[in-house]
């Protein structure tokens, strides 16, 4: 894979203000800023152009995913400030804005933008949408354009998680253990947990802790368990571990990435686990902390 340069602009001299990331050789720009810094945002003369935005805040039924509201304009600074006074977007924190920087984009252009971006956040399925529409993108733009604008929407995908944003990431694509992984993915071997007459497979991709469809976790939780607990009863809501065929279990009926193996084991468990000494190589019987620490020490020589 080729490396990729990214330059990030601080225009108020402030980690918490206004940023504005650039890659090189990229016609587009993004520029975010926090609700409380919406006066220095909206003040920019980019904002006075053709552009999409994207509204972000926390998800107030689901602590620690965010909703996002999707957008575009012919003119993103008006769009922003009717937004701020609009009561039924009162969610968002942050504001994020992708325009051109050779004011190439025209209408047709941001509203092609604006349906694929939809399209990406849905189907990635990591943060909810706000938008009461979908708008479709079909006979927005010659073939031509097309091709233009999805090859910026690649790079837009590229540089929103580097700012912190992942709600367009692809979720991982492995659809079995045995099936090999993306070949740009980095993936951690094959790892099981059978504690307690679980069944459960998993593996790290990209930084992800995964959990296989099919995989069983315990029907019944420790009743004074706190911590994780709501992203299970979060994933059952969102019908990802569901009743299995045995009362004892659930099951998972789709792939599944936790933040780290702990989530995923405590989920499983349905209380406080320890997940890198809970999850083994399925090859070797080795936890996965003692595998980490090989891994390391390799690298030490």
């Amino acid at each position: 894979m080729i490396g990729k340069s990214i330059r990030i602009f601080l225009p108020e001299g402030n980690p918490t203000g206004t940023l504005i990331a650039e890659i090189i050789n990229w016609t587009g720009k993004v520029l975010v800023a926090p609700r409380a810094k919406l006066p220095e945002l909206v003040g920019r003369w980019e904002l006075q152009r053709p552009g999409v935005y994207m509204l972000v805040g926390p998800d107030p039924e689901h602590p620690g995913r965010d909703l996002v509201y999707i957008g575009e304009a012919d003119e993103v600074r008006s769009r922003l400030l009717s937004h701020a006074r609009d009561e039924d977007k009162d969610f968002w924190t942050r504001a994020i804005v992708v325009v051109s920087k050779d004011a190439n984009l025209t209408k047709a252009h941001v509203r092609y933008l604006e349906s694929s971006l939809i399209t990406l956040t849905q189907r990635a399925g990591r943060a909810p949408l706000v938008n009461r529409t979908a708008p479709s993108r079909e006979g927005l733009l010659p073939e031509p354009d097309q091709a233009d604008m999805e090859a910026f929407l690649t790079q837009v995908e590229l540089i929103l998680p580097v700012l912190g944003f992942n709600f367009l990431r692809k979720a991982p694509t492995i659809e079995t253990p045995a099936e090999a992984p993306p070949v740009a993915a980095t993936v951690s071997p094959l790892l099981v947990m059978d504690a307690v007459g679980v069944n459960a497979t998993a593996q790290e991709v990209d930084g992800e802790f995964v959990v296989f469809a099919g995989s069983t976790a315990r029907a019944r939780v420790n009743p004074s368990w706190t911590s994780y607990r709501r992203l299970r009863e979060q994933l059952i809501e969102e019908g990802k571990l569901v009743e299995s065929e045995s009362p004892e279990y659930l099951v998972f009926s789709e792939n599944v990435a936790f933040a780290s193996p702990s989530a995923a084991a405590s989920v499983i468990y349905g209380g406080n686990r320890n997940g890198p000494r809970t999850w083994r190589l399925k090859d070797t019987g080795q936890n996965y902390k003692e595998w980490r620490e090989a891994e390391l020490a390799a690298v030490e020589g």
